[in-house]
């Protein structure tokens, strides 16, 4: 795995923000959550991500804590699952792949640096986007994603494939979870660009 890609746990799930969520003024169909490149992420899809994660939530101690810290879940996972698909068509159209062991070396990684796999899924599930444990892997492909296209393009950069590939897949989303911000390919409200969640081995984790 290339060196830039490893993850911090603390910065790579803790301090993960919403990023896309979208909403143009073309209708959708009932069930229907977005269209992402003539794709449908239905609400069904949409509401198991949820469910998981609110299953997950309320087997910890914390859970009433953790409920509260995570209203507005379902936009902000929606805002996650269409932005996987941007990354992907990025990736794809600039010929750069993520593979299954990639993945599994940077969840080996991060088992060693939370001392447990336990610690780790309290971790994701205590993220700003918090993720259920089956939903880890998930977000470890998206990162790696989006490091090998910083790689390849430049942090300062990569937002022009990222913009080009969202628009060429003509997202379309069920208004009631928010509005498409074309130019920042991010929820207008977002508090951090998504490209700079990308993080790096050398950054101290957050609160160190």
């Amino acid at each position: 795995m290339h060196r830039r890609t490893a993850l911090s746990v603390s910065a790579a799930l803790l301090v993960a923000a919403p990023l896309l969520s979208a909403c143009s003024s073309a209708e959708v169909h009932p069930g229907t959550a977005a269209v992402v490149g003539g794709e449908r992420i239905t609400t069904a899809a949409l509401q198991a991500q949820v469910k998981d994660v609110r299953t997950a939530q309320g087997r910890d101690e914390r859970s009433a804590q953790l409920i509260e810290s995570s209203a507005g879940l379902e936009r902000v996972k929606l805002g996650k699952m269409i932005q996987l698909r941007v990354l992907e068509k990025a990736a794809a159209d600039a010929g750069l792949s993520v593979s299954v062991k990639d993945v599994e070396d940077v969840r080996k990684a991060q088992v060693a640096q939370a001392k447990g796999t336990a610690e780790l899924e309290q971790a994701a599930l205590q993220a700003r986007v918090p993720l259920a444990p089956d939903q880890i892997d998930g977000e470890f492909r998206f990162q790696l994603l989006l490091g090998k296209l910083s790689d390849r393009f430049g942090e300062d950069k990569v937002l022009v494939p990222l913009a080009a590939a969202a628009k060429e897949l003509h997202i379309e989303v069920n208004p009631r979870y928010g509005a498409w911000d074309v130019k920042q390919i991010a929820i207008g409200d977002a508090e951090t660009p998504w490209v700079n969640q990308r993080t790096r081995p050398e950054q101290a984790p957050a609160g160190a």
